[in-house]
């Protein structure tokens, strides 16, 4: 099966997905990644500094751009790397999430990472998670799954995952990143934000991430039975 995870930031989509496919065994893939990576890539060439990029600089550079997902064993994940390099831990911080989503709103940039993304999930077996996944990515997903939190939860969540990783930053900070990032998401003309007619929302504002699991899976089997009598 293909499984898509859409959602807003700080839902715990990434979280799910890597549960959901060690589960099962598929293979996951974190398309937000591929998007930090370039805006990483971006910054660290000069391209994108406080904010500002020239569009034509930033279509020519990605022609330099790899992305690539290897599975750490110690770990039991599978890490991003960017030409080569790992780049996980650099790109969770929040000046990537700040900036992020104007590199995403980019039709070239768009177009390239939403055509690797696709050919992931040529052979099924495959749990992406995004923001575009059901919509634009996979629209023929068999399962759909759309998630959302309260405003002040996922701010919350982020501040201490950034926190744990020694970000020097308070709470409302965090805050207005999260909303500026979701008006981003939602408003920018290609791909934006949506929840696909056929996704099933769920809600974890109150779910642990074992409870948030185990709705998932069942809704997974059910789906499953589903095309099984169809078939």
């Amino acid at each position: 099966m293909t499984i898509a995870i859409d959602g807003f930031s700080s839902c715990g989509k990434s979280t799910l997905a890597k549960e959901l496919a060690n589960t099962l065994n598929y293979i996951y893939v974190d398309s937000g990644a591929m998007y930090r990576a370039v805006t990483l890539h971006l910054m660290n060439t000069g391209i994108l500094k406080d904010g500002h990029f020239i569009q034509e600089q930033v279509i020519q550079e990605l022609k330099d751009i790899e992305i690539q997902f290897v599975y750490n064993a110690e770990q039991k994940k599978s890490e991003t790397y960017l030409n080569g390099v790992n780049i996980e831990k650099e790109i969770r911080t929040l000046a990537i999430s700040k900036q992020v989503s104007a590199i995403s709103a980019i039709g070239e940039v768009r177009e390239k990472l939403v055509s690797i993304q696709q050919s992931f999930g040529v052979k099924g077996g495959v749990i992406m998670d995004g923001r575009d996944i059901g919509t634009v990515v996979f629209p023929k997903a068999d399962v759909k799954l759309f998630m959302v939190a309260e405003n002040d939860i996922r701010a919350e969540r982020r501040y201490l995952e950034l926190k744990e990783k020694g970000e020097n930053l308070n709470l409302e900070e965090v805050k207005k990143s999260i909303s500026r990032r979701d008006y981003l998401d939602m408003n920018r003309d290609i791909s934006p934000l949506r929840k696909a007619a056929d996704a099933i929302e769920i809600d974890n504002s109150e779910l642990s991430e074992q409870d948030q699991l185990d709705l998932a899976l069942q809704i997974i089997q059910d789906k499953k039975k589903a095309l099984e009598v169809a078939n």
